[in-house]
């Protein structure tokens, strides 16, 4: 896997010419002292339950969804000042609907069972990226020209939610057009990280993930065509999982997927607490949840385990940090240590070209041979595309509308060849080929999530393709999921099967969640992530 001379040539120059555009951004950046600004400790008791825990206790009367509601109110008027994460509020309707939640409890004559199973997430406060559809809120993604554009209805998963009895406090910020790591645009500004201020949350579902991180939510939904669930729950301590597409529904969210899009992208459920997850995949499944076995018992020991520390050596992508592979290399002792099992280590040549992989198949037509909407299209008005280079120049007078980020994915699409290189074509479907032999139906992967810990605000503009290492996972179609864990993170991806990789009754699905809730405690992310920001995997206190 050693690299070829050309590869290694490519690497030093685009090192170099990073190294000195790196060096420049940080002489000419202002100095700032938001990092010496920390989050108030969490409190209120109420904020350190889990959805479950809150819906059983409200439930029981035990304690009324008012005030489960109104302490996460309270929490994000004390925190999103510092972490700009929430981008619009429905504080009173969710106060009212709470109200009315206590009130049919206290009318309810079934029982609690009956409450619980129709309703699993009566009276609980949930928050929603503002790319997916909620009624009555913005859903611009952070494109200016959208402003004051408001949904008139709900997103599926959205309203399967709202129909378990979760109530929604608001919507989420995200990068502009829902493209890049970092959750920032000109409408709404930029997220921080709830643990470091002057750190990303990640993107582009980095609202939910900082206000998850910071104990304003307890439950979130966001999307993930290249890591956008995966990335802010790594880079802030939770949990969150990229599911197989097709499972929940893509509808109602902006940009609509188009071309080959909407075979990789995936809607998610993104928590502080993994036993969540099971619960919210089900809802958020809906009709679908029958076709993933969820309900099938695991027994980890008769599962293959297998760990790749980092992706060969890509010329695009930054090495991985020492400190988390050593965090990979825990979790497998752990592994080791605790079910008996023997993990492999294993290398996949094929994933080197990550980042080229997914940029190839990301421009594919679909099944009728549409190609995915220019994004030059999607960042201007209706029937008015912007022009990359002219957005450019007024960038660089401070007179653009959109981020340096849209507008350098515009400028390398408009720029890239429409005829797919075969060397890469090839390169895929060897790796795929590769990744359903290894794993088989038993076989789980642990992977990074990242090569760095969460970067500084706007790094991520220096080191572009370090996103390969999940976005690599779309294009092959696995199941991705960010977890939390005593020490670093570790990733891990399930067990495929040929062509059941193309169908939702896939064999390895059920993995997905009994595997992660089982063993989340003894320091197994299972599906997808290295330990969160800073070796912080605890709620901000």
């Amino acid at each position: 896997m050693a690299l070829t001379r050309l590869e290694r040539a490519q690497a030093w120059i685009l090192s170099a010419c990073m190294g000195v555009l790196f060096a420049l951004f940080r002489l000419l950046s202002p100095r700032r002292s938001r990092g010496l600004i920390k989050l108030l400790p969490v409190t209120n008791p109420l904020l350190m339950m889990s959805a479950m825990q809150l819906a059983q206790r409200i439930r029981r009367r035990e304690v009324s969804s008012v005030e489960v509601v109104q302490a996460y109110i309270d929490r994000i008027q004390e925190v999103n000042p510092l972490l700009n994460a929430m981008v619009q509020d429905r504080f009173a309707a969710a106060l009212l609907e709470a109200a009315q939640v206590d009130k049919l409890i206290e009318e309810e004559t079934g029982g609690e069972d009956v409450l619980e199973d129709r309703l699993p997430l009566l009276g609980v406060p949930l928050t929603v990226k503002e790319a997916f559809a909620l009624q009555g809120m913005p859903n611009t993604a952070g494109v200016v020209s959208r402003r004051g554009v408001l949904s008139v209805g709900d997103a599926p998963p959205v309203a399967l939610l709202k129909r378990a009895g979760a109530i929604p406090l608001g919507v989420t910020n995200s990068s502009e057009l829902c493209m890049w790591s970092e959750s920032h645009n000109h409408l709404y500004g930029i997220c921080n990280n709830p643990y470091d201020l002057e750190r990303t949350p990640g993107g582009s579902s980095g609202g939910e993930g900082s206000m998850l991180g910071g104990g304003a939510s307890v439950i979130g939904i966001g999307s993930d065509i290249g890591g956008s669930i995966r990335m802010p729950c790594f880079f802030n301590g939770v949990f969150g999982h990229k599911t197989t597409p097709g499972v929940i529904s893509n509808d109602c969210q902006y940009p609509p997927a188009s071309g080959r899009h909407e075979d990789y992208l995936s809607t998610g459920p993104m928590c502080r607490y993994a036993e969540d997850l099971l619960p919210m995949l089900r809802i958020m499944a809906g009709p679908n949840a029958h076709k993933l076995s969820l309900s099938v018992e695991v027994d980890l020991r008769n599962l293959r385990f297998f760990s790749i520390p980092h992706d060969g050596g890509s010329p695009l992508v930054s090495a991985v940090d020492e400190q988390l592979l050593q965090a990979q290399r825990r979790v497998v002792e752990r592994l080791e240590s605790d079910l008996g099992v023997k993990v492999q280590e294993v290398r996949l040549s094929g994933l080197k070209y990550g980042f080229q992989i997914w940029d190839t198949y990301m421009g594919l037509p679909d099944k009728e041979g549409k190609r995915p909407t220019p994004f030059q299209v999607l960042m201007g008005e209706p029937g008015r595309p912007v022009w990359p280079v002219w957005e450019l120049a007024k960038w660089m007078m401070g007179r653009s509308p959109h981020t340096m980020a849209a507008i350098g994915l515009a400028l390398v699409e408009i720029t890239s060849s429409s005829k797919p290189s075969p060397f890469i074509l090839k390169q895929k479907e060897k790796l795929q080929k590769e990744v359903e032999e290894l794993l088989g139906t038993d076989g789980v992967l642990l992977y990074p999530t990242h090569p760095h810990l969460a970067p500084k605000h706007h790094h991520p503009l220096f080191t572009p393709f370090n996103f390969a290492y999940t976005g690599v996972i779309n294009v092959l179609g696995l199941p991705g999921g960010d977890w939390e864990a005593p020490g670093p993170p570790v990733s891990s991806h399930g067990p495929l099967s040929g062509e059941d990789l193309r169908r939702l009754e896939r064999p390895w699905s059920h993995l997905t969640w009994p595997v992660s809730i089982k063993h989340c405690r003894v320091g197994v992310l299972i599906f997808y992530d290295q330990f969160g920001l800073l070796n912080q995997n605890k709620l901000v206190t």
